[in-house]
């Protein structure tokens, strides 16, 4: 069928579509032709006023004037100066409709939508109206053809685009150069020295404070309300830090149970030395 399937409006500087007609066909060559459009309007800035470019069973045909741009996916029976007629009645029509401000100022795609009602028209009409009702109109733009032809685009154009616009620039095989870790240097000894001095006598503390809480143990088995004194004060604190700290992870959640078990800890020491002052050791 010889019509125009699609057609939009799009900023040339950066490719932002303003305003589209409604999509009804889903078939998998116009979703690819689509695809290919959209990677045609980010680079339209490079090409000259009118383009088209080939794919598959479809044409993909452009006209820029200015900082807009009016694009239409048709068939390749498809008169293609009945398709530039269509761009640059389009293209009039929109420029026609808001000014160079709102389309420079625009930030979202089709910011512009209650203009594609008016695609959606003259759509139809040029798929619906013979030739001959646009006679004149379609006179001036053959001329302007046969005077300077459109640019031919190929699909490997439209590929390569794609490629560069997404950043898949094609990768070059090199031989990876060699590195080389550098020596240790004498301050780095010393910090090893230091570190491993720190950790032994962090593991000496540890076999005191296990000594210590194993004294403590005994004496909590022996005292059984203490038990729960000290159980009670422990639960207490790591809600306490829960509720202040705003706890989010798991680590933190450890890290304030040991200090709460170590405050525990601190707390039965200082039990302890006065149980057995006290009982005179």
């Amino acid at each position: 069928m010889s019509m125009i399937f699609f057609a939009s409006v799009v900023r040339v500087r950066d490719g932002l579509p303003l305003s589209a007609s409604t999509d009804f066909y889903h078939t998998q060559d116009f979703l690819e032709c689509r695809r290919r459009l959209k990677t045609l309007a980010l680079r339209l800035a490079q090409y000259p006023g009118r383009g088209s470019a080939e794919s598959c069973d479809f044409c993909i045909h452009f006209s820029s004037s200015g900082d807009v741009a009016c694009m239409a996916i048709c068939s390749r029976q498809y008169p293609a100066a009945m398709a530039f007629c269509f761009l640059e009645t389009l293209w009039w029509e929109f420029t026609a409709s808001y000014d160079t401000t709102c389309i420079g100022l625009a930030s979202r795609p089709y910011a512009f939508l209650d203009f594609d009602s008016v695609i959606q028209k003259m759509k139809w009409h040029f798929n619906y109206v013979s030739s001959s009702q646009i006679k004149s109109s379609l006179e001036k733009i053959q001329e302007e053809l046969e005077f300077q032809p459109p640019v031919v685009l190929t699909l490997e154009d439209t590929d390569v685009a794609n490629g560069m616009m997404n950043g898949h620039i094609p990768m070059h095989s090199e031989p990876a150069p060699n590195f080389r870790m550098e020596p240790v240097t004498a301050l780095g000894i010393l910090s090893l020295v230091l570190n491993i001095m720190c950790a032994a006598l962090n593991l000496i503390r540890g076999v005191h404070l296990a000594e210590h809480s194993l004294q403590c143990y005994l004496y909590l088995f022996y005292s059984p309300a203490r038990t729960m004194k000290v159980v009670l004060m422990l639960l207490f604190i790591c809600l306490g830090n829960v509720y202040l700290h705003g706890l989010r992870n798991l680590w933190q959640i450890l890290f304030h149970i040991g200090v709460a078990f170590l405050s525990s800890y601190q707390i039965l020491t200082r039990q302890l030395q006065e149980k057995q002052s006290d009982c005179g050791v």
